[in-house]
C-alpha cells in the first residue's frame, strides 16, 4: 500500500473521504518528533499526518525537530512527503492567497541540524538539484488542473531562519538572488526527506506580501487568517492529488544515495 505524508497544520486530516484510523508516537535516534502522526485511509492508500509546529503550535520555526519529523516518516513507511507551508510573496504579481509548486530552493538557515550523515557511516554528498520531486510535483499541478484551482508552477523557495520576519532589505536581495518566496521550514525538510530517498515536494501558501513590497506593516494575525482562508483549497487539492500518486516511483529520488557515498 502506497504511504503518503502530509507536514502541516491542524485540520488538514478533516477531509471528506478520508477515515482516520490511529495515532502513532514514534521514537528516532534524533529524538523527538512534534507531535504523533495521524494515520488515515484514503481508497487504496494511506496518508499519514504530522502537524508540523505541534498540536498546540507551540514550536518555533527555528526549533522544530526536523530529523526527528523527517526519520518519523521513514519508519513509519512513508515513501512520499507532501509540506504544506505559508510563505511571503516577493516575487511582483504574487498575492496573498496564490499557491506555489516550488521547483528550486536557497539556503539561508544557519543553526539547524540539517544531515542524517555526519561522518559515522562515511561520507555522504547526495545531488540536490532538483530539491523537489519532480513526480510529485507534476501531480500536485495535474490536481489542481482537475480541481479549477489555480496554481504557480515553479519558484524559488528562500529559506530562513526564524523567528522573525525578514527586514526589506533582505527582501530586496532576496529578489535580486532569484527568490519568490520566502518561508522559514522549508529547509532542512527538503533535504532530509532526499537523504532518506522520500520523494518531497512543498505547496506553499502565500499569506502576505514580504518586507517592502507593500507600505503595510507585517501581522502574525494577517499571516493566519490567510492560511485560514487558504485550508478549504488546500483540502481540495489533497485529496485530488492522493488519487493521482501512482503506486510505483518513477522518479530519481529513490536512488538518491546511489553513488552518493564517499
Amino acid at each position: 500500500m502506497s504511504k503518503t505524508g502530509v507536514i502541516g497544520g491542524s485540520g488538514l486530516y478533516e477531509i471528506k473521504g478520508l477515515t482516520l484510523k490511529s495515532r502513532k508516537k514514534v521514537s528516532t535516534p534524533f529524538g523527538k518528533p512534534s507531535g504523533q502522526y495521524l494515520v488515515g485511509a484514503m481508497g487504496g492508500a494511506e496518508i499519514i499526518f504530522l502537524p508540523r509546529h505541534g498540536r498546540r503550535h507551540d514550536i518555533p520555526p527555528h526549533m522544530i525537530n526536523y530529523r526527528a519529523n523527517i526519520w518519523g516518516f521513514k519508519k513509519l513507511g512513508v515513501n512520499r512527503i507532501l509540506s504544506i507551508s505559508a510563505v511571503g510573496g516577493i516575487k511582483k504579481g504574487l498575492k496573498p492567497g496564490d499557491i506555489v509548486i516550488s521547483d528550486q530552493v536557497i539556503d539561508m538557515t544557519k543553526q539547524r541540524a540539517s544531515t542524517f550523515y555526519e561522518g559515522k557511516d562515511g561520507v555522504i554528498h547526495i545531488d540536490f538539484t532538483e530539491p523537489f520531486c519532480p513526480e510529485l510535483r507534476k501531480v500536485l499541478l495535474k490536481a489542481g488542473k482537475r480541481i479549477k484551482t489555480t496554481l504557480k508552477n515553479g519558484g524559488t523557495y528562500v529559506a530562513v531562519e526564524g523567528p522573525r520576519l525578514e527586514t526589506a532589505a533582505e527582501i530586496k536581495s532576496f529578489g535580486l538572488l532569484g527568490g519568490d518566496i520566502v518561508g522559514m521550514t522549508g529547509m532542512p525538510e527538503a533535504s532530509l526527506a532526499r537523504e532518506l530517498e522520500i520523494c518531497y515536494a512543498g505547496i506553499s501558501v502565500v499569506a502576505n506580501y514580504a518586507a517592502g513590497i507593500s507600505r503595510r506593516k507585517l501581522t502574525v494575525a494577517e499571516v493566519m487568517e490567510a492560511m485560514k482562508d487558504s485550508t478549504e483549497k488546500i483540502k481540495r487539492l489533497l485529496k485530488e492529488t492522493f488519487t493521482l500518486i501512482p503506486q510505483q516511483r518513477k522518479c530519481p529520488c529513490p536512488e538518491a544515495l546511489k553513488e552518493a557515498k564517499i
